[in-house]
């Protein structure tokens, strides 16, 4: 795989305006895109303009979409400087989202777990990727 390639991970939603300031505020991303009726679907996809990744929510006109099928489906971001952390954790709780304990407790043993309104989690983990 080419390393300069870019991941979008998309999934459904039934309300894209309910997962925003989870996103937006909360995990400080930007609205990259929002789009409406591209062949039935309405959509947002918000990251950070130069990261490498991206998360796209979609919603389709007459599909209802299930909640995360377990708490264990998780997208982690890895947060090395514990000054930034900090303000990374602050910044969910200003936007008022409750720090939860996760399904598998190795990542509270150093992070924080948050849920979105369709029940995904995000953990913000105080540590960097071992690569």
């Amino acid at each position: 795989m080419n390393p300069r390639c870019i991941l979008r991970a998309a999934r459904p939603t039934n309300d894209i305006d309910s997962l925003l300031p989870f996103y937006v505020d909360g995990l400080g991303l930007s609205l990259l895109i929002r789009f409406h009726d591209h062949d039935g679907f309405d959509g947002a996809v918000v990251g950070t303009p130069s990261a490498p990744y991206h998360f796209e929510f979609t919603t389709a006109r007459g599909h209802v979409a299930p909640r995360a099928p377990t708490q264990d489906h998780l997208a982690v971001f890895y947060i090395p400087e514990p000054t930034e952390w900090r303000a990374a954790v602050a910044r969910m709780s200003a936007a008022g989202f409750e720090h939860l304990s996760s399904f598998n407790p190795y990542w509270d043993r150093v992070g924080a777990t948050f849920e979105d309104a369709d029940g995904y989690r995000v953990v913000l983990q105080r540590a960097d990727w071992p690569r």
